[in-house]
């Protein structure tokens, strides 16, 4: 087998990453008091470290206090005290790898008994059938309101670096703010951030922009991009194209290639709309285009597992595969890989008819790994999705609470 699966990459920024294997981003939902990283998360990304990836990316972290994925999500703004970030940054590092920070805005995928803000493009809601109810209305976002949200992306990729990581993704995948700006589905702006491909991208192109010129030349900066929202009349593997050519003079890194949204979650291997239904790496035929044109290093991530797998994907011309689940059940693969092993097994699947229901189980049961990971326990991978469900919406409505109450709560902003 080619040996570049364990060979470096040199970024643009000049960062040199050990390996071409990444733990892609996975929601950890795992924040302490005051929506910051605690000993458990610290203790899970030692693992991971340990595990051999060349590239540690967290589950996003979020750049608004009033606007979270999950009760439980981590907050890094102006106000958040720096110390539990650094922290988080040495423990992902202590493998000798390096750790990116995922920056987010959910903006209209907020469940709907979350306190804060629910914002959009438009005022077009999440559309899930019978599940709709579970996310909140949005409201469209007014043009001072899309300024301040890419002032709060530059502040928290500006306190990243001070923290000691090595780079930040910003999310622009997976139904997400930017990725619903994106989207000619979700986007009917008629103004100057919307219509036009140009324009719906605008507010990508402005984030980088300052986020860029707002840390040292060294830091990384990679996006996070849908190949394709798999959702008839949305974002193609066509405008992935162009929007990653505009990328290429704003100095970013690397892109990351993924998939789907809540409405249909292909990063679950389950699309709305069945065009891809790939037992393993779901996104690489649309890799494998995008990889022809791009001037950038691209990463692709979705049901990697093996290493024939992953040796396929670097053979397309990819710079770098992305692992979630695989490495939630199997921190060590990476090493595993290096000595010629495999994983022992993988995650139960969920093949229930419900779409949404199943892509809710699916990320539920990888919660429940990484949780026992972060406790020093073997994965389960086992675990009926059900079981897992239900404690993982247990778990959420403790979060809520403490939420609620940390919301309410004055903030003094951080030295």
């Amino acid at each position: 087998m080619t040996s570049e699966l364990f060979s470096p990459l040199t970024l643009r920024s000049g960062q040199v990453l050990k390996n071409r294997i990444a733990k892609a981003a996975m929601e950890e939902n795992m924040a302490d008091d005051g929506q910051l990283p605690d000993g458990q998360l610290l203790s899970l990304y030692q693992r991971w470290a340990a595990g051999g990836t060349g590239l540690l990316i967290t589950g996003n972290v979020m750049v608004h206090a009033e606007a979270l994925t999950g009760p439980a999500g981590v907050v890094l703004d102006e106000h958040a005290p720096l110390e539990p970030f650094i922290e988080w940054a040495k423990a992902g590092k202590s493998g000798g790898g390096s750790i990116w920070m995922q920056i987010n805005h959910p903006g209209r995928q907020v469940a709907s008994d979350m306190p804060g803000v629910v914002w959009g493009p438009t005022d077009i809601g999440v559309s899930l059938g019978k599940h709709s109810s579970r996310f909140g209305r949005p409201t469209a976002m007014t043009p001072q309101q899309i300024h301040e949200t890419v002032a709060r992306y530059v502040v928290t990729a500006r306190r990243a670096e001070e923290a000691g990581f090595d780079g930040v993704e910003i999310h622009a995948a997976h139904g997400y703010l930017l990725s619903q700006f994106l989207s000619p589905l979700v986007n009917k702006r008629t103004d100057e951030w919307g219509g036009s491909l140009e324009n719906r991208a605008r507010m990508l192109l402005d984030i980088v922009r300052a986020v860029r010129a707002a840390v040292s030349s060294s830091f990384a900066v990679a996006v996070k991009l849908n190949s394709a929202d798999f959702q008839r009349g949305g974002f193609g593997a066509d405008d992935a194209r162009q929007v990653i050519e505009m990328l290429d003079h704003l100095g970013v890194d690397m892109v990351e290639l993924s998939g789907g949204s809540y409405e249909s979650p292909a990063m679950t291997g389950r699309p709305a709309d069945d065009r891809t239904q790939a037992r393993e790496a779901y996104f690489l035929d649309l890799a494998k285009d995008l990889v022809k044109t791009s001037p950038l290093p691209l990463m692709l991530t979705g049901g990697i597992t093996r290493r024939v797998t992953a040796e396929k994907v670097l053979d397309s011309g990819v710079s770098v595969l992305g692992m979630g689940t695989a490495l939630a059940i199997t921190p060590d693969l990476p090493e595993r890989w290096r000595q010629g092993r495999e994983a022992d097994r993988g995650m139960r699947p969920v093949t229930w008819p419900d779409k949404a229901l199943a892509s809710a189980a699916s990320m539920a049961q990888v919660r429940h790994q990484m949780r026992r990971l972060a406790r020093g326990r073997k994965p389960k991978p086992g675990t009926h999705p059900a079981i897992a469900l239900i404690s993982e919406r247990r778990k959420q409505q403790r979060a809520l609470r403490n939420y609620r109450a940390w919301l309410a709560k004055p903030r003094a902003t951080e030295a």
